[in-house]
């Protein structure tokens, strides 16, 4: 937890309250105390109200961290543990794909107002760039690329990764020498959520951005270049001025959810071109009088962009359609052993 809220000040304001949010609250019906989850545990998880810091019982609701919820207070004085009663209805939510296969959704932070898709200058991989902005689209947030370990890149990463994160701010930033960092300040507001691999230097952001060593940090291995997990749970952090930080565990699948606006939004120029294709249900592949082949045959687009567009967007086609049989599958399921006991019932009778 973080109780080091300057003295005097609400708690919660630190961690995003606003009169939009009281008036969220207002409309509900359910009773208890406002309060915001910072970081979620096995059983139980870890919240701040007006009151500070409190540990809660999530009672059977789903949480997860920057979720508004509404909280029962310990009822005795000797349990320090209240209850979550109630979450409030989600906004700019980053999903993906559950990384156990089981075509379910992970909500990883909700509520979120920014999202930095932070990218390492010397280990940038453009695929897996291009998933998470489309990721971060998808949520409704504003998405902005950190390029981090600038000190080892050339111009031509910075202009490369500028070129396929239309509409996003690229900042360069190297932060052992807080390079850049008063840039990124700057286009953050309200909660930001750092996503990107193990070893992009996500941990390293927040703890320079925060002014102290509030997540630990470690080299990348020398053999491959990879990160290792040193963040383990998402975890919220007051930057100051209501704005909040989360960090999150380094992502090895990004699978994508329900994505296909976010998609659109991280290809606009292939989306745009679409809409000139002969065939609405265009996959841009052999069919004729495609527009988005003519401008790869013309040099105007690139086709690995096409490549990386297809892919995610079949990706996601196929997790819709593996969920919706799934779910199928378990109303199926329900029906039949309904029909059992209602058999069962008669027999007895």
């Amino acid at each position: 937890m973080h109780p080091d809220v300057p003295p005097g000040t609400d708690p919660l304001v630190e961690y995003g309250w606003s009169e939009q949010i009281a008036e969220r609250f207002a409309d509900n019906d359910v009773q208890g105390t406002p309060g915001r989850i910072v970081r979620v545990g096995r059983g139980h998880s870890d919240a701040v109200t007006s009151a500070g810091p409190l540990r809660v019982r999530t009672a059977g609701h789903h949480v997860c961290t920057g979720d508004w919820v509404i909280v029962r207070e310990p009822p005795t004085e000797g349990d320090t543990i209240g209850t979550v009663c109630g979450v409030l209805p989600r906004s700019g939510a980053i999903r993906r794909a559950d990384a156990s296969g089981r075509s379910e959704e992970q909500v990883l932070a909700a509520n979120v107002d920014t999202v930095v898709v932070t990218v390492a200058s010397d280990t940038l991989d453009l695929g897996r760039m291009e998933r998470l902005l489309a990721l971060a689209w998808d949520s409704g947030a504003q998405p902005v690329v950190a390029l981090t370990k600038v000190d080892l890149a050339t111009e031509a990463v910075f202009e490369q990764v500028a070129v396929l994160a239309p509409g996003a701010s690229v900042v360069e930033v190297c932060a052992p020498n807080r390079s850049g960092l008063n840039e990124l300040r700057e286009v953050l507001h309200g909660t930001v959520v750092f996503v990107g691999a193990s070893g992009a230097g996500k941990s390293t952001l927040v703890n320079a951005l925060c002014g102290r060593d509030i997540q630990a940090t470690a080299p990348v291995r020398q053999g491959d270049g990879k990160g290792r997990h040193t963040t383990t749970d998402r975890e919220m952090f007051p930057l100051g001025g209501g704005v909040t930080l989360i960090d999150t565990p380094g992502l090895r699948g990004v699978g994508m959810w329900d994505a296909g606006a976010g998609i659109a939004s991280a290809f606009p120029e292939i989306d745009e071109l679409a809409q000139y294709c002969r065939f609405t249900d265009c996959a841009h592949e052999t069919e004729p009088g495609c527009a988005v082949r003519a401008a790869v045959d013309c040099g105007d687009l690139d086709v690995r962009r096409v490549e990386s567009h297809r892919k995610l967007r079949r990706e996601n086609e196929w997790i819709a359609a593996r969920s919706d049989a799934r779910l199928r599958h378990e109303r199926t399921r329900e029906i039949k052993m309904m029909s059992r006991a209602i058999r069962a019932y008669y027999r007895d009778r």
